[in-house]
């Protein structure tokens, strides 16, 4: 059986620190869109070693962001917490991936459920600052 090879090389990877405990006193969108941004780069690494291509982001996934600043607040907070959440478990996730790809084993059923994880605590974010009727396109 031969694993599939790839071109993920995670010593140049910029890892965002865990944001600071406690409330916010101001949400900063420009910080939840960066680990936003950086969790949906990692799913788009998964979903490769998956047997997947890269999932083109609806309006509703990218502008999460912002809709949470501009709620703030708990919705902010949760919100903020999710996506750190969900970084905290694609982070090693990935890494184990790529290790056991280098390794020459196939890691597509592994990936698979990883990317299923991901898109099911992705959907639970995406509950709690959900779009309005009229931003839908």
């Amino acid at each position: 059986m031969s694993a599939i090879s790839h071109e993920f090389d995670l010593s140049q990877v910029t890892m965002l620190p865990p944001a600071e405990p406690g409330p916010r006193a101001v949400p900063d969108v420009e910080e939840i869109a960066a680990r936003w941004e950086a969790v949906h780069e990692a799913a788009a690494a998964v979903g490769k070693l998956a047997q997947l291509g890269r999932e083109s982001l609806t309006n509703e996934v990218a502008s999460l962001p912002i809709r949470a600043a501009e709620k703030g607040g708990w919705r902010y907070e949760m919100v903020a917490r999710g996506v750190d959440d969900l970084a905290a478990v694609m982070q090693p996730g990935l890494r184990a991936l790529l290790s056991l790809t280098a390794g020459g084993q196939d890691t597509t059923a592994a990936a698979l459920t990883l990317w299923r994880e991901f898109h099911i605590a992705r959907a639970a974010i995406l509950k709690l600052c959900p779009q309005d009727r009229q931003d839908k396109p």
